[in-house]
């Protein structure tokens, strides 16, 4: 059996988590729920269902999947939203390339999977339109093709997380951890995997708040 941890980061999914963490038990007992300051009983949930808990107080993404390593004791690690739009069902593909050795960091792409999600509204294109932009920046610096840069379904070794050194608080770290993971010389390849629309609530990544910071990451690691 192939042991692997399914992390999982949440505020506020109280909706969705019980089936996310159900989902990911029938692929691996470990699965782990780092729960920042969520108030709608989303960490009792979670630990109903089976996960793991870690509650931290560093709010965003980036800290809560820093804050889960020093609790991941498996050689690969998977790391899956809360929101109920990745499908769990394939994580095995996500983990094919690394155990055929042919890949040391993989991530799901939308693009190649089809979105239920990125289309309808300006807030949407305007997303949609950013994360061409970055995807092009890093497939032109790098001399890859890759297709999605943001989507944070992904799996990679252990170790390679700890040794890209990652920065990034807020959900920007989907984009430091692709470049870090190039620019380093390890190899990265993508799976398609369809992107649902969000079951429940609203995105928590506000663009008029974050964009400037999705730009200066972006500066900073493809050219310092």
């Amino acid at each position: 059996m192939i042991f692997f941890t399914i992390v999982i980061p949440t505020r506020n999914e109280a909706d969705t988590i019980g089936e996310m963490v159900a989902c990911c038990l029938r692929l691996t007992p470990h699965v782990l729920v780092v729960d920042t300051l969520s108030t709608d009983g989303t960490p009792q949930l979670a630990e109903r269902a089976g996960a793991r808990l870690l509650r931290v107080t560093t709010p965003g993404k980036g800290a809560a999947l820093r804050a889960a390593m020093p609790h991941v004791a498996t050689e690969l690690v998977v790391f899956i939203d809360a929101d109920g739009s990745h499908v769990p069902a394939d994580i095995p593909k996500l983990l094919q390339p690394i155990l055929e050795g042919r890949a040391d960091h993989v991530q799901a792409s939308r693009l190649l999977g089809g979105s239920s999600e990125l289309h309808g509204s300006f807030q949407e294109f305007f997303r949609l339109a950013g994360s061409a932009f970055i995807t092009a920046c890093i497939n032109w610096r790098f001399g890859v093709a890759i297709s999605d840069s943001q989507n944070g379904f992904r799996a990679m070794r252990r170790d390679l997380f700890v040794t890209l050194d990652s920065r990034e608080r807020i959900t920007t770290i989907e984009q430091e951890l692709i470049i870090r993971t190039l620019k380093r010389g390890y190899r990265l390849a993508e799976i398609p995997s369809h992107e649902h629309a969000r079951i429940f609530g609203a995105s928590k990544i506000h663009l008029g708040n974050v964009w400037w910071r999705y730009g200066y990451a972006l500066l900073r690691d493809l050219f310092f």
